[in-house]
């Protein structure tokens, strides 16, 4: 038996001849947890949970690995965060002026991916393929590239008023969706949305989609939310992984809801 324990950050993720794969960071390691599929997994909570910005001890997570303190100083937790459009580091109402600047004004993509749904997405040009990953994509495309993080949500808003911005996660973990031609979705914005991409200063991107496997062995035919806050032992044969979710047999759990967990991982 194999066995690790730490506080838990989401899974880090990199895309090698299409599959994506998955490390755990679980304290001074990094679990390869692509290797475990069709193992038992044995994952147990300590009943400690830390902050994942300054390491303190706290009582309840808020924000997915947040003490209320930060939720409420950071801006990384601001609401901007969840709606770029309301970006407000222009203003000099930043709560991170320095953190925004390095992370708000900098090349942001506009793209459309395909979960349970086509939907339309933001994300920093540093994080392709990982958001897609995160997502639980299975084909991604990139529309434009837009100088700064509002601008990005800008378009973002305008677009999906014609095309979902939302995933239904069981759907996603499910497979379930109705294939999708990502260039010529793309074309159609180019078509639909052409002014607006011209006024907000966006950049074309004709590169090709992407398509994603994951490494599933199989999902549960009822999918039912697992939670440490429910359970202090979550075991059985992982049977896959997708988007942050580990898969067992008798449910799924978001590893990424649980950044800051302290936790056992026995194999």
């Amino acid at each position: 038996m194999t066995q690790s324990s730490g506080t838990i950050r989401k899974m880090k993720t990199s895309l090698v001849d299409g599959i994506a794969q998955y490390t755990l960071p679980l304290g001074d390691h990094d679990v390869f947890m692509n290797d475990l599929i069709g193992k038992e997994v044995n994952l147990t909570w300590n009943k400690k949970i830390f902050d994942i910005y300054d390491g303190e001890q706290i009582k309840k997570s808020y924000g997915q690995g947040y003490s209320y303190k930060n939720l409420i100083t950071l801006a990384r937790c601001d609401t901007c965060i969840v709606k770029p459009e309301l970006c407000h580091i222009d203003k000099g109402t930043c709560r991170e002026p320095e953190w925004g600047q390095e992370n708000c004004m900098i090349p942001h993509y506009i793209y459309l991916s395909l979960t349970s749904g086509v939907k339309v997405g933001i994300t920093r040009h540093t994080q392709v393929p990982t958001r897609w990953i995160d997502q639980g994509a299975v084909k991604a495309i990139l529309v434009a590239q837009v100088d700064d993080r509002k601008t990005s949500g800008l378009v973002e808003v305008e677009i999906a008023k014609e095309m979902a911005d939302k995933t239904n996660w069981r759907n996603m973990l499910k497979g379930v969706y109705e294939d999708q031609d990502l260039e010529l979705l793309r074309e159609q914005i180019y078509d639909s949305y052409g002014d607006l991409l011209d006024d907000m200063g966006a950049e074309e991107i004709e590169e090709d989609a992407i398509e994603i496997s994951y490494p599933i062995e199989s999902i549960p035919e009822k999918i039912s939310s697992m939670s440490f806050d429910k359970t202090e032992v979550i075991e059985g044969k992982l049977t896959g992984i997708k988007g942050q979710y580990l898969i067992f047999e008798k449910g799924v759990i978001n590893m990424r809801k649980h950044q800051g967990y302290d936790i056992t991982l026995n194999v």
